[in-house]
């Protein structure tokens, strides 16, 4: 399970070899009549999104926001889907995967012979080999100074989360197969989902051939960073493409980075209108989409969104939550709204590569005016009254282990602001905290309002350090404390690791505890859910004993759809509305 930035969050680490996250499945429809394909050929479907596009490759720390990961859902091929439920499910439009050995782990993944790209090639196990290597780390030899700047060896692929597991050399290698054997048993085995883009396109665009980038594969040593090998320009010069020759701003000129595997392609971008999607022609199996266009605006205020979907100029939306926006829907005619908890939540993470937290003092006393209850009820209370704060950073309301984790983590010494105390705390010093946030996302502009002000009471100067771009800079920890939210897929444990690993390239915040990092680590091993769930409690003690910073609240969602769009169910991972966008017809 790697995290995702969402609108003013960012996606938790869904494991996702190549990718994937959180797809999502809720049942397939059978397949239309060719009546119905003509019919629905014709057929337009509009939805809005709060986020632009960023890039075509959600699975970098620049990329690792939620639209981005949506396009992908749609657009790149996926040996899985989550249902509503979360319930991972085989999509054999792709091919199989299939367990073949326990100790040690071992899993083969064989290609559906009538899988193609976009563009009519053939999808086949180069691609899986590229998938493979471009998530497993399997290459990198890098050393990593505490700003994560590569001191010696070589860092191949920069991936949103590093990879939470090590596997052998793929075997049995096939046209149509590959054979992944792990070093290690891997709890989220059942979430890797081997490939993201296609070999043949990645190879031109770096400019050498499909076979030197085989060749360059199969004869890379595996990285070790006590005796680095020299760098394989040829594989160099792919991952350098990988990570950030799919960040794009606009339609790129070169179509061949828009080659897709899955039932949709992008085909049009107006930036910061709106992105165009049509069905691709070569998909085949059950996934293929009713309708002949899908076109996502770009509308990031709710209340803008509420009148395009009451003017009919989008047929769906999904909003940032608010009272007022339900309200609003509520009295809309012609308009079903859908509504219920995202596996999301909202969060204050204080930087530990800011000189101003050094002092754990410091760091507890700012905690100490966070007034989480007051946030909550100006935010998430008048949509669900029934809501509470926060009080975990692994665990969400409802889960089978929350209570318990919440009795023993120490979050209760944050039930309420104390001013007075962070005072005693500071013994007198006034420290000054640059806060990051989406200041395009009113919910972060109500937090971070609110932290100002109680912050202030104890002497602390809180200095707005928001931006429009505040996903882009998460990762240079310009600031001193972030406000955002994760959305997780909803399975998996790859989050863990994400967030708490010392030196992982999702952990943002740079938290680095020898121990949190350690079980962090071996979380990814951990077959036995007890003690998985045992480990994950200690990780969540350890976060609030060390003043990692505060959970806020569980993230409410909220879909609306006129009724002209039929099959429009809720979800709360990371792809949202899309989930089952295959199930759609208008």
């Amino acid at each position: 399970m790697k995290i995702t930035k969402k609108r003013g969050r960012q996606l938790l680490g869904a494991v996702a070899l190549a990718g994937a996250a959180a797809v999502a499945l809720a049942g397939c429809t059978t397949s239309p009549s060719a009546t119905e394909t003509s019919s629905a050929s014709n057929k337009t479907v509009t939805i809005a999104q709060v986020n632009e596009v960023t890039s075509f490759n959600y699975n970098t720390p620049q990329g690792n926001l939620d639209v981005n990961g949506m396009i992908n859902y749609m657009t790149q091929p996926q040996f899985y889907t989550l249902g509503a439920k979360y319930k991972i499910t085989p999509n054999t439009d792709l091919g199989t995967m299939k367990k073949l050995s326990d100790d040690p782990l071992t899993v083969k993944y064989t290609l559906n012979k009538a899988a193609k790209w976009s563009d009519g090639k053939k999808i086949t196990s180069d691609d899986l080999l590229l998938g493979w290597a471009q998530n497993s780390g399997y290459y990198d030899s890098a050393t990593q100074d505490a700003d994560g700047k590569v001191t010696s060896g070589t860092q191949y692929f920069s991936l949103a989360a590093a990879s939470p597991f090590q596997t052998e050399y793929p075997s049995d290698i096939t046209d149509d197969s590959i054979t992944i054997k792990y070093k290690k048993p891997y709890v989220d085995w059942q979430l890797v989902n081997p490939i993201q883009f296609p070999a043949h396109v990645v190879a031109d665009e770096a400019g050498v051939s499909e076979d030197a980038l085989m060749k360059a594969l199969k004869d890379t040593p595996e990285g070790n960073v006590e005796s680095p090998a020299a760098e394989n320009s040829t594989l160099k010069k792919a991952a350098d493409l990988i990570n950030t020759g799919y960040d794009k701003t606009s339609l790129p000129s070169d179509k061949k980075l828009l080659v897709s595997g899955g039932p949709l392609m992008v085909s049009a971008w107006t930036p910061k209108q709106s992105m165009t999607l049509v069905p691709n022609p070569e998909y085949t199996g059950d996934h293929k989409v009713n309708f002949g266009k899908l076109v996502i605006r770009f509308i990031g205020d709710a209340n803008a969104q509420v009148t395009a979907l009451q003017n009919g100029e989008v047929d769906a939306i999904q909003p940032q939550p608010s009272a007022d926006t339900v309200k609003a829907l509520d009295a809309a005619a012609g308009v079903d709204v859908i509504q219920g908890s995202q596996v999301a939540y909202d969060h204050l993470d204080l930087n530990f590569g800011s000189s101003v937290f050094k002092d754990e003092n410091v760091r507890k006393a700012f905690l100490l005016t966070i007034p989480r209850e007051q946030i909550l009820k100006s935010i998430v209370t008048p949509i669900n009254s029934k809501a509470k704060v926060l009080d975990s950073q692994l665990y969400l309301p409802g889960q089978a282990d929350y209570e318990d984790a919440v009795k023993a983590n120490g979050s209760s010494d944050y039930d309420k602001v104390d001013i007075a105390k962070a005072k005693q705390l500071l013994g007198g010093a006034t420290p000054s905290v640059k806060i990051l946030y989406n200041t395009e996302n009113p919910n972060r502009v109500d937090t971070f309002q609110a932290i100002q002000s109680s912050a202030a009471k104890a002497g602390i100067k809180v200095v707005d350090g928001g931006s429009p771009d505040w996903s882009s800079l998460l990762a240079g920890g310009d600031y001193d404390a972030s406000i955002f939210g994760w959305v997780n897929p909803g399975a998996g444990n790859a989050a863990v690791p994400q967030l708490f690993q010392t030196g992982n390239s999702g952990n943002y915040n740079k938290f680095a505890d020898e121990d949190a990092s350690k079980l962090a680590v071996d979380t990814q091993t951990q077959l036995d859910t007890d003690k998985l769930e045992d480990m994950k409690k200690q990780i969540d003690k350890i976060a609030f004993d060390q003043g990692y910073g505060l959970p806020l609240f569980q993230s409410p969602g909220l879909f609306a759809v006129n009724k002209s769009l039929k099959g429009v169910e809720y979800f709360g991972g990371q792809t949202g509305m899309v989930w089952n966008v295959w199930d759609w017809r208008k």
